[in-house]
């Protein structure tokens, strides 16, 4: 048996884990590289295995940077089964197909206003390769032992937290040996997701370490948010929050709901929602309500607590009015890496009036963490753009439990794995976990270089 590491090593994005057991090859994770230009690169660089060889892949969870290559492998030929759960299923949907509307839309706008080197730029994959792709997807109730066709392997899907349908990944093979892969893990007290659930025993595990440097603020976010749109509000300006379309957009949008309801923020302050797959995966809170806390009329009045941009007209409405009302507009991409949140940014950030929220993770070298490191000039769509507006980066919204919360699922182990390969963090935050799985619990560890792998 043997295990590489194809993505997600010394970087939060990429994820793409490789499994090999005689003929048979299965890929947990297929995630798109975002973030800086050289991590954006391996998006075009081939797999070091042909994807017609690849018999299955292993969801734990639709966001772009663990779903969002696989339209590019069904493209150069893979042909087997992608498992996850129900709700990881309807999210890839939205996910998938939405990157590939984006990427050719970015492609279009790079050709026809000529900020691009290549002549022409391509997408990576269209709207149409991602809605090929799903036609691949198979869902599996959480729990149920899954044999993966070919005989190698099994598998089973444990609740992580995090958002919708989120899996851990327990992996079977070879008599019994097993190798958990945990995914994006959740927070024990998320007012929305439900906790990760503690999978008692695994010879090796495969552990994010998003957060795996520090410990989460515990001021409520809802203290935050109530400060930032009254203080914004007073002076006449706007709060953009570029927002992950599936998890933070609705946790956000239920804070809001809560100060409104409150009485905390004006009870007639416009709330706006400007982003189809953030629309799309609001509307799936309420259709996989044993993935979340919410009642299902809580989460009814939390789904309409915002007014639902649909159409680019509506967006661009939004900023032909930013003298106007003030009004917090929460829209795609997290990251400021694309998306509705470009143009919306364009609009406020020159304005001193406004507050640009970052109320989520940023990668190194997007958009997002350069202003979170307080540059004074932002490039967006071949121009740049003075940053006049507040910006505020919220650290206690995080959809990733924190290094104590991750220490604390580990822990749950009934004896100790033969090893723990620490992924999906920065370097210094994959290098701090590692040392503290090693240090506090004394097993063995390491943090993996691209392209490592390991005989199992």
């Amino acid at each position: 048996m043997k295990l590489s590491f194809w993505g997600s090593a010394h970087t939060v994005t990429g994820s793409k884990y490789l499994l090999e057991s005689g003929t048979q090859k299965i890929l947990v994770d297929c995630g798109l590289f975002q973030g800086m230009k050289d991590l954006r690169l391996l998006n075009w660089k081939e797999m070091p295995v042909h994807p017609v060889d690849i018999d299955a892949i292993l969801l734990t969870h639709a966001h772009l940077d663990h779903s969002g290559y696989i339209p590019k492998l069904v493209k150069d030929g893979f042909r087997g089964k992608i498992y996850c759960s129900e709700a990881t299923r309807d999210l890839a949907e939205i996910i998938l197909t939405d990157s590939g509307h984006i990427q050719e839309d970015d492609a279009e706008r790079a050709n026809r206003y000529g900020y691009t080197k290549h002549q022409p730029a391509l997408a990576l994959y269209t709207e149409r390769d991602a809605k090929h792709a799903m036609e691949q997807f198979v869902t599996v109730t959480f729990g149920e032992k899954i044999e993966v066709p070919g005989g190698e392997f099994s598998f089973s899907l444990h609740r992580a937290g995090h958002i919708l349908g989120a899996a851990s990944i327990r992996v079977e093979f070879d008599g019994g040996t097993s190798i958990l892969f945990s995914g994006d893990l959740g927070r024990e007290n998320d007012p929305l997701m439900k906790a990760p659930v503690h999978i008692q025993q695994s010879d090796y595990i495969v552990v994010e370490s998003t957060y795996g440097d520090r410990l989460h603020d515990t001021t409520d976010p809802a203290d935050l948010l109530e400060d930032i749109i009254n203080r914004t509000v007073q002076r006449g300006g706007s709060v953009v929050i570029p927002a992950f379309a599936v998890g933070r957009a609705q946790s956000l949008l239920y804070y809001i709901h809560q100060l409104k309801k409150e009485g905390r923020i004006h009870a007639s302050l416009p709330i706006y929602l400007d982003s189809p797959m953030a629309v799309s995966a609001t509307e799936l809170l309420c259709k996989h309500s044993v993935d979340h806390r919410l009642s299902q009329g809580l989460c009814q009045e939390v789904c309409e607590a915002a007014k639902y941009v649909r159409t680019r007209d509506e967006s661009k409405a939004l900023d032909g009015n930013h003298n106007g009302v003030p009004k917090v507009i929460i829209s795609a991409s997290g990251m400021a890496t694309g998306g509705r949140v470009l143009h919306h940014l364009a609009h406020y950030l020159g304005d001193h009036r406004s507050t640009v929220v970052l109320a989520g993770f940023q990668a190194s070298g997007t958009r997002g963490d350069r202003l979170a490191r307080g540059e004074k000039t932002i490039k967006i769509h071949g121009q740049y753009w003075d940053v006049a507006a507040e910006i505020i980066k919220l650290d206690n919204m995080s959809a990733h439990g924190d290094y104590a919360e991750i220490m604390k699922w580990l822990k749950t182990q009934q004896k100790q794995p033969r090893k723990v390969f620490v992924t999906h963090g920065e370097s210094s935050a994959a290098v701090a976990m590692c040392e503290r799985i090693k240090n506090d619990l004394g097993w063995d560890a390491l943090v993996p270089e691209y392209g490592y792998h390991e005989d199992l």
